[in-house]
C-alpha cells in the first residue's frame, strides 16, 4: 500500500524531491503559496462568492418547480403527471426524484426511435468503428467532424424529449465539469465515444470510477495530451486539470510550495489542505503510459483509437503526490489508480464536487450548511457504486431545493429545449441538414452550443456570465425564429394551430392566458402579464375577437398580421424571467 502523510517520516521525503526537482525545494528554500480558507466558513449561510440578485417573481406550482429543477421543464400532461405520483406535493416530489434516479427503470425507447429516424448515423458507432470511420478513412472534414455535430444536436433533442430528464441534466452537468471541446479536431470524432460511454452511464454512478474512465477517454487522451506524456517527454496538460478543474478547484491550490510543509486539512488530518505544483507534477509522472492505438511510430500496427497502458513509457521512479509516497516499480496502471483513490477520498475534493452540485440545483448562492452535509456523504459513500446517486437524493430532497421559490437561470440551449418540451413541439433536428444546420448557427450566436465551449473549463453555470445583451438578444432572436419557421412542411412551435386548437374565443386575454398556461403552467408577475395582454389586443377592448388571419391592415393595428403578433408574443413570454428560471 502507498505510504501516507502519517507515514512520511520513515522515508526521506526530502531526498526524493531532491532528486526529482534540485535542491532547492528540498532544503524547502521556496515560498509558499496562499492557503484558502475553506469556503462557507465565514458569517452568513451562503458559501459561494456569487449572489443571486433579488427578483421578485410569483412562486411556481410545486409542478413546475419539480419538472424544473430536475429536468428542462414542463411539458404538456406534466401536471397530470405529477399530481397522480403522491396525495401531496411533498410526495409527489419526492417520488418524482426516486423516479428520475431510476433512470435504468424508464423507457426512453422512444427517444432512441426518434433520432435514428431523424438519420443520425454515428450515435450507435463502437470506438472501433469511429476510428475506422471518421480517423483511419482520411475522412473528409464534414465526414470527420460528423460524430461531434450529432452529439451536439442529440444533447438538444435528449434535453427537450427524453423522459430521462435528471440523468440528462446530470450528463450535461459532467460535460461541463469534465469538458472536451467537441469542435476539437482529435477529440471530435470520438465524441460520440466520449458522451455515450465515459459520461452518460456513469452520471449518477460513482465519482472515482469516473475519473479513471475519463483519464482513460480516447476524446479526453487527445484534448489534454495525456497521450504524449511519456518519461521521456513528459505533459502536465491532463494533470493539472484533473487537480485544478476536476477534482479541487483553484480553491485549494497552494503555488510552487514544498508538499513536505503542506498544513494538513483540518476535517481530516492524514490528507494535506491542498496541492501544490509539484502535486502536479508528481501526477503528471504517475500518469506515463496513459495513451491510445493511434499508430504511434513505434507501434505502427496498432490504430484503432483504443486506450492502452504502454509500460515501456511510464516514469517507474518513486513519487510523492498529495501527501502519499509511491513506491518505485508498482504494477501496470497502479500509480495512477492510487492517486485517483487519493483524489476521489479526499475531503476537499468532496466539499468541490458538492458545492458544484448545489449550486447547480439550489440556485447560485449555494446553502453552506447543505454543502457540508453532501460532501460528508460524498466522501463517506466514496467508494460505493451508487455514490452519485445517493448524494443527489439528499440534495434534490433537501428544503433548500425543493422548496427554494426561485433556481437557476437557464442557459441558452437550456431555454431553447425547455420552449420545444414546454410547446410539445414534434419537431427533430435533423443531422447534416439544411435546417438543421439554421438551427445551429443560430443557437451558435448564443454562446452556448452543447460541448463547444473551447476552454477546459466547461461552460460558466452562473447567471452572471449569461446575463450580458448579447446573450439576451441572440437568444431572444432564436426564439423568435422558432415561433416562425418550418421544417419543410413542419413548424417548429406551431403557435398559431395550437391556438386554434385551444383557444375558442381569440381575445387578447383568451390568447395570452393560454399561452401562459401551456409554458409557465401559471400566469406570470402582473405587470407583465397585463404588457402581454395589451400587446396582443393593440387598444383593442377586452371583448374584441382578434381575427384568425395574416394580413396586412396598416391603419387598424388589431388586424394587422394577427398571426405574427401571437408569435411575437410566445417569443415574449418565452424570453420572461418566469421561463428563464427553472
Amino acid at each position: 500500500m502507498p505510504v501516507t502523510r502519517a507515514a512520511k517520516g520513515r522515508i526521506s521525503i526530502d531526498s526524493l524531491l531532491e532528486q526529482r526537482y534540485g535542491q532547492e525545494i528540498g532544503r524547502a528554500a521556496l515560498r509558499p503559496g496562499p492557503i484558502l480558507p475553506p469556503p462557507g466558513n465565514g458569517p452568513g449561510d451562503v458559501d459561494d462568492r456569487l449572489r443571486e440578485p433579488t427578483v421578485h417573481l410569483p412562486p411556481a406550482p410545486a409542478w413546475v418547480r419539480a419538472w424544473s429543477r430536475l429536468g428542462y421543464g414542463i411539458f404538456p400532461g406534466a401536471r397530470e403527471a405529477f399530481n397522480a405520483l403522491g396525495g401531496n406535493d411533498i410526495a409527489r416530489y419526492e417520488a418524482l426524484v426516486e423516479q428520475q434516479l431510476a433512470w435504468e427503470s424508464i423507457d426512453d425507447s422512444a427517444m432512441d426511435a426518434r433520432l435514428s429516424s431523424a438519420g443520425y448515423t454515428t450515435l450507435g458507432k463502437s470506438l472501433t468503428q469511429l476510428w475506422a470511420d471518421h480517423v483511419a478513412s482520411g475522412a473528409p472534414w464534414e465526414v470527420r467532424m460528423l460524430p461531434a455535430w450529432e452529439s451536439q444536436r442529440a444533447s438538444v433533442m435528449r434535453a427537450a424529449f427524453s423522459k430521462r430528464q435528471l440523468q440528462e441534466r446530470m450528463t450535461t452537468f459532467w460535460h461541463d465539469h469534465f469538458h472536451v471541446t467537441g469542435s476539437d479536431y482529435d477529440a471530435g470524432p470520438v465524441f460520440v465515444h466520449h458522451s455515450r460511454d465515459v459520461i452518460r452511464p456513469r452520471a449518477l454512478g460513482n465519482f472515482r470510477a469516473m475519473l479513471e474512465a475519463v483519464a482513460s477517454s480516447t476524446a479526453m487522451l487527445y484534448y489534454l495530451d495525456n497521450r504524449s506524456n511519456t518519461r521521456s517527454g513528459p505533459n502536465e496538460n491532463f494533470a493539472r486539470e484533473l487537480l485544478e478543474l476536476h477534482t479541487f478547484g483553484a480553491e485549494n491550490y497552494l503555488g510552487f510550495m514544498n508538499p513536505g510543509q503542506v498544513p494538513p486539512c483540518p476535517e481530516d488530518p492524514s490528507y494535506p489542505i491542498g496541492y501544490t505544483d509539484v502535486d502536479v507534477y508528481e501526477t503528471a509522472a504517475a500518469f506515463t503510459g496513459w495513451t491510445l492505438r493511434n499508430g504511434h511510430w513505434q507501434y505502427p500496427s496498432e490504430n484503432d483509437g483504443s486506450f492502452v497502458y504502454r509500460a515501456a513509457w511510464h516514469d517507474t521512479g518513486p513519487k510523492f503526490v498529495l501527501g502519499m509516497y509511491l513506491p518505485p516499480e508498482q504494477p501496470a496502471m497502479k500509480d495512477g489508480r492510487d492517486v485517483l483513490d487519493r483524489i476521489a477520498s479526499h475531503p476537499r475534493v468532496a466539499r468541490f464536487i458538492c458545492r458544484k452540485l448545489v449550486h447547480h440545483f439550489a440556485g447560485d448562492a449555494a446553502p453552506a450548511s447543505l454543502v457540508e452535509s453532501a460532501a460528508t456523504l460524498f466522501r463517506q459513500r466514496w467508494q460505493d457504486a451508487d455514490q452519485i446517486r445517493v448524494v443527489l437524493r439528499h440534495i434534490l430532497r433537501s428544503p433548500e431545493v425543493r422548496e427554494a421559490r426561485q433556481g437557476k437561470r437557464r442557459r441558452p440551449s437550456e431555454v431553447i429545449a425547455a420552449a420545444l418540451r414546454a410547446a410539445g413541439s414534434t419537431y427533430t433536428l435533423r443531422p447534416a441538414h439544411a435546417h438543421g444546420d439554421g438551427f445551429m448557427w443560430r443557437l451558435a450566436g448564443t454562446g452556448h452550443v452543447p460541448y463547444d465551449w473551447p476552454a477546459p473549463n466547461g461552460y460558466a453555470d452562473d447567471a452572471d456570465a449569461w446575463s450580458g445583451a448579447n446573450s439576451f438578444g441572440m437568444t431572444w432572436r432564436m426564439l423568435s425564429w422558432l415561433t416562425e419557421t418550418s421544417d419543410d412542411d413542419q413548424r417548429l412551435l406551431p403557435v398559431v394551430e395550437d391556438s386554434r386548437a385551444g383557444v375558442a374565443s381569440w381575445t387578447a386575454a383568451n390568447l395570452v392566458d393560454f399561452w401562459c398556461l401551456r409554458l409557465l403552467g401559471r400566469p406570470p408577475a402582473p405587470a407583465r402579464l397585463q404588457m402581454l395582454r395589451a400587446f396582443m389586443a393593440q387598444g383593442a377592448s377586452s371583448s374584441y375577437v382578434i381575427a384568425d388571419s395574416n394580413t396586412w391592415s396598416g391603419s387598424d393595428l388589431r388586424a394587422h398580421y394577427n398571426h405574427d403578433r401571437l408569435r411575437s408574443m410566445v417569443s415574449l413570454l418565452l424570453m420572461s424571467p418566469e421561463f428563464a428560471t427553472r
